[in-house]
Formats: structure tokens, C-alpha cells, sequence
């Protein structure tokens, strides 16, 4: 159990450990999964609202969502951008070879790969290539473009392979409080 003392608003102490607030393990509770769940689902909900869905008050809510951030959980909350009406409506997976997978050459890949800001994703792959890279552009001139001045000039790249997305089928960021 994780000791927590709170004050309410009249200066009465609160003992949160009676609302479940435990230490949290590889599991989390059905009440933290439905307050992420809310959070995943509009970050900017006032605590009070969110008190509400969930079945809790404002208090252990808070501290909840506290301790989540605490444990590295919780990492920021961001606005989240519609590609789309940014006009970056071509979204393309890459397949990225390299000639020289040594801890030297990946840092460097690594590296500069991280200053494109057209990749939205990339991931280091074991397998038949080396990297799985998401990359998001205009049409397919300027996916051209990127890949002439950006993607093949990276350090190490030995070969590419581009599979062009005809459609998001599913695109989301949600956690299922059922889970």
C-alpha cells in the first residue's frame, strides 16, 4: 500500500489508502483503467466530470491520476493534430535495410532518422530488414521528394521497401477499462 495523506477543502484529513489507491503492479485496477480510458478520450475533461464517470469523487481521482504520472504512466498530456488537415493525407510503411548493424551504425541511424520530421513511427525490427519506418507526406511527389533527400541519404541504408496505405482501417490511442 502506497501511504497517501490528503486535506480536504475545510483542512480534514483524508485517508485515501479507504478509496483503493494501492501501489501499482503490472495490473491496474478497474478504476484506473476507466479514468485512462477517459483520459485517452479527452485530456483536457475537468477532474470533477471525470469524478463523475468513473464512480469516484474528486479527491482520489486526483491522486490517482497523480500517482499515475509519478510512475511514468501517465507521460504528458498533448494536443493531438489531424494529419489530414495539415494536408499530410499519403501514409507510407517502409522497410529500411542497412549494410552495418553494429551498435555504432544503428546510433547514427538512429540519430539522424529522428531529424526527418515527416517519419511519424519508426521502429528497429528483427527480421528480414532492419527498420519499420511510418511516414506521413502530402502526395506521392513529395513522398518522392523525402525519400530522395531524406530517406536514402540516411547513414547506412542499404535498401528500401515502401508499402503506400490505401486506407486507416483502425487508428487509435484507447485503453479499454475491460482490459
Amino acid at each position: 500500500m502506497v501511504e497517501v495523506t490528503e486535506y480536504d477543502d475545510i483542512g480534514g484529513q483524508i485517508d485515501l489508502i479507504s478509496w483503493g489507491i494501492q501501489e501499482m503492479t503490472d495490473e491496474l485496477d478497474i478504476a484506473n483503467r476507466k479514468i485512462l480510458a477517459e483520459l485517452v478520450a479527452n485530456a483536457r475533461i475537468p477532474i470533477s466530470e471525470l469524478a463523475r464517470k468513473v464512480g469516484l469523487s474528486k479527491t482520489p481521482v486526483a491522486a490517482r491520476i497523480r500517482q499515475m504520472e509519478e510512475m511514468g504512466l501517465i507521460t504528458g498530456y498533448r494536443a493531438i493534430l489531424s494529419p489530414l488537415k495539415l494536408g499530410l493525407t499519403h501514409v507510407t510503411y517502409m522497410e529500411i535495410r542497412l549494410s552495418d548493424t553494429r551498435q555504432r551504425a544503428l546510433e547514427q541511424f538512429n540519430a539522424a532518422i529522428r531529424l526527418i520530421p515527416e517519419v511519424e513511427e519508426c521502429y528497429m525490427i528483427a527480421g528480414g530488414f532492419d527498420y519499420l519506418v511510418k511516414l506521413r507526406s502530402r502526395d506521392m511527389a513529395d513522398f518522392r521528394r523525402i525519400m530522395g533527400e531524406k530517406i536514402s541519404t540516411l547513414p547506412h541504408v542499404s535498401g528500401t521497401s515502401s508499402y503506400v496505405s490505401m486506407e486507416a482501417v483502425i487508428e487509435q490511442n484507447w485503453l479499454s477499462p475491460e482490459e
